[in-house]
């Protein structure tokens, strides 16, 4: 897995990045952090990572969490992470996903 935060400013000023420990993203304001997608056990032992949450497929299966937390991160910096901010509200309501 690519360890390069990347971090997207919108056009609102709506900044957005992939959940990193290493970044304390308090430094920018006051975040808001939601799941963007479920990575979940099938009934088989096998792995599955559900961006559904941000209009994204179901990745998998995989034999090992480890490699679905990778195709999620992968999935979400190619597709979501650079997304036009206008899908996503700078104040999201409840219900919102991600």
């Amino acid at each position: 897995m690519d360890e390069t935060l990347e971090i997207v400013v919108g056009r609102s000023g709506t900044v957005r990045m992939v959940y990193d420990e290493a970044f304390d993203g308090r430094c920018l304001g006051h975040p808001s952090i939601r799941r963007g997608s479920e990575v979940e056990p099938t009934a088989d032992g096998q792995w599955t990572a559900d961006l559904s949450r941000v209009g994204g497929p179901r990745l998998g299966p995989f034999s090992f969490r480890s490699e679905a937390l990778a195709a999620e991160v992968t999935w979400l910096r190619r597709h979501w992470l650079v997304r036009d901010d206008s899908v996503f509200p700078s104040h999201p309501t409840p219900g919102d996903s991600l």
